[in-house]
C-alpha cells in the first residue's frame, strides 16, 4: 500500500469513528455547526473566489471552450445562493430519531421504526465546487460523516472550501466528520471503493463515464445519480408559446447542468408549422439544432441527427429534435433513449398528461413546466447531494431524508418466543 493509499484508509477510519458520535449528537449542535459554516463562507468569500479562479484559469488554458467551465465557476451570487440553501437546511425538522411507524404485536412487543443516519457517505464528483457545500451541509444535518473526492479541475476550490468549513466547525461536531481526498491521483478512487468496512454508501455525481466506473468497481453499495438525457415532448394540443418558452429556459439557462433539456419531441400533426417556429426561436440563442429525417424535410437547414445523438447528453447549446406520431411513441422513445432523470410533456389534455406521467420511467416527470426545476433547492430541500435515477433507496433530488435509513427498536418486558 502506498503512502497516499494509506492516507485514504486513515481518513475513512477517522470518518467512521466520527460518524458514530455525530449520529447521536443533538440537533442543536448540528444546526450550530451549519450556522458557523454559513458565516465562515461569507467571511472568507474572497479567499474562496481567488482559489476558484485558479481552477477556472487552468481549465480555460487546457480547453477554452469546455462546457465544464460554467459548472466550475464560483461567484458571489452562487456562493450566496448556496449559503441561503444551507440556511433552509437549518430550518428543516431534524430527521434523526423520527418514528416512521410504530405498533404493538400480539406478544406485547412495542416496535418502533426509527430514522437513523446512513453512517459514512463517500461522494465522488466532478467540476462543481458548490456541491461541496451542499454535501457537507446535508451530511452534518443528517448526522453522517462524509468523504469528499472532487474532481482534479476543482481541487483548489475544494481545498479552500473544506479548510474554511473545518475551521468553522472545530469543536462543534466530532473531529474527522468531514474528510477531503486532496490527492488527485485517479487510482485513489479505486482504493476508496474497496473500503466497505468503513464506508456505508458511495454516491457518484458527474459524467456517465464516472458513474459507470463507480458502478462497475465499487465493493460498497452505491446510489447512482445518472446522466441527464432530458426530453420535452410537445403534444398536438400544446400551448405553443408556452412550449417555446419552456424549451428555451430548459436549454439555454444553464446548458451544462443535468436538468437541462437535450432532446425535444414534437407531435407530427403540428410539426409542419411549429418546427420552423421553434428552430428560429432557438437560433436567437445560438442553439445548434439537429433533427430526424422528417424534421430535415420540414426545416432543411438543421443538421442531421445520427442514432448516437439520441443517446447523447449534450453539455453545450446543442439540441436534437424528433417528430413522433403520438404520445405513446414519445413515451417509448424516452424510455429507450433517456436516462431516467427528468422529462416533460407540454399539453392541454389531462388524459395524455396522466398517461405520460404514469409511463415515463424517470425520477421526475413534468407537465407544462421546465425540467430545470429538478433540484433539491427548488424542491424545498435547501440543498441536494444529487439526483438519483435508480429505484432503490432514493429517487430524484436527494435531500435530508434521503441520507437516512431506518432501524427497528423493539421494547419488551421479558417476552421469549415459543
Amino acid at each position: 500500500m502506498t503512502l497516499v493509499e494509506e492516507e485514504v484508509l486513515e481518513k475513512a477510519k477517522a470518518a467512521k469513528g466520527a460518524s458514530l458520535k455525530l449520529g447521536v449528537s443533538p440537533s442543536t449542535a448540528r444546526n450550530e455547526a451549519l450556522r458557523a459554516i454559513t458565516e465562515a463562507l461569507l467571511l472568507n468569500m474572497d479567499l474562496i473566489l481567488t482559489e476558484n479562479q485558479k481552477d477556472v484559469a487552468e481549465l480555460k488554458k487546457k480547453d477554452p471552450n469546455s462546457p465544464i467551465i460554467d459548472r466550475l465557476l464560483l461567484n458571489r451570487k452562487r456562493i450566496e445562493e448556496t449559503v441561503d440553501g444551507l440556511r433552509e437546511v437549518i430550518q428543516l425538522p431534524d430527521a434523526l430519531g423520527e418514528i416512521v411507524a410504530g405498533w404493538t404485536t400480539r406478544h406485547g412487543l412495542e416496535i418502533r421504526k426509527v430514522r437513523v443516519p446512513l453512517g459514512v457517505i463517500a461522494v465522488i464528483y466532478e467540476a462543481r465546487p458548490n456541491v461541496t457545500i451542499d454535501i457537507v451541509g446535508l451530511a452534518i444535518k443528517s448526522g453522517n460523516a462524509v468523504i469528499l473526492r472532487g474532481g482534479s479541475e476543482a481541487i483548489n476550490s475544494n481545498k479552500a472550501l473544506v479548510r474554511v468549513i473545518k475551521e468553522a466547525i472545530r469543536g462543534l461536531i466530532p473531529e474527522g466528520a468531514i474528510q477531503l481526498i486532496e490527492n488527485t491521483d485517479r487510482t485513489l478512487v479505486n482504493r476508496l471503493l474497496e473500503l466497505y468496512d468503513y464506508v456505508d454508501v458511495v454516491i457518484p455525481r458527474g459524467s456517465a463515464q464516472l458513474i459507470k466506473f463507480v458502478r462497475e468497481n465499487s465493493r460498497i453499495p452505491i446510489i447512482e445519480t445518472g446522466a441527464g438525457n432530458v426530453h420535452i415532448f410537445v403534444n398536438h394540443d400544446a400551448d405553443l408559446d408556452m412550449a417555446t418558452r419552456i424549451i428555451i429556459n430548459a436549454k439555454v439557462q444553464r446548458p451544462s447542468v443535468c436538468n437541462a433539456v437535450r432532446k425535444v419531441l414534437v407531435h407530427g400533426s403540428i410539426a409542419q408549422t411549429y418546427l420552423p417556429e421553434l428552430v428560429n426561436a432557438l437560433r436567437k440563442y445560438h442553439v445548434i439544432v439537429k433533427g430526424c429525417e422528417t424534421c430535415r424535410k420540414i426545416e432543411p437547414t438543421i443538421m442531421e441527427a445520427a442514432e448516437a445523438d439520441w443517446y447523447e447528453e449534450y453539455m453545450d447549446l446543442t439540441l436534437a429534435v424528433k417528430i413522433v406520431p403520438s404520445v405513446a411513441e414519445a413515451i417509448d422513445h424516452i424510455n429507450k433513449y433517456g436516462t431516467h432523470h427528468s422529462d416533460a410533456i407540454i399539453t392541454s389534455n389531462i388524459d395524455d398528461a396522466n398517461l405520460f406521467a404514469s409511463l415515463v420511467d424517470s425520477s421526475t416527470v413534468y407537465v407544462n413546466a421546465s425540467t430545470r426545476f429538478t433540484d433539491g433547492n427548488q424542491f424545498g430541500f435547501g440543498a441536494e447531494v444529487g439526483i438519483s435515477t435508480q429505484k432503490l433507496h432514493a429517487r430524484g433530488p436527494m435531500g435530508l431524508k434521503e441520507l437516512t435509513t431506518t432501524k427497528y427498536v423493539v421494547f419488551g418486558n421479558g417476552q421469549v418466543r415459543e
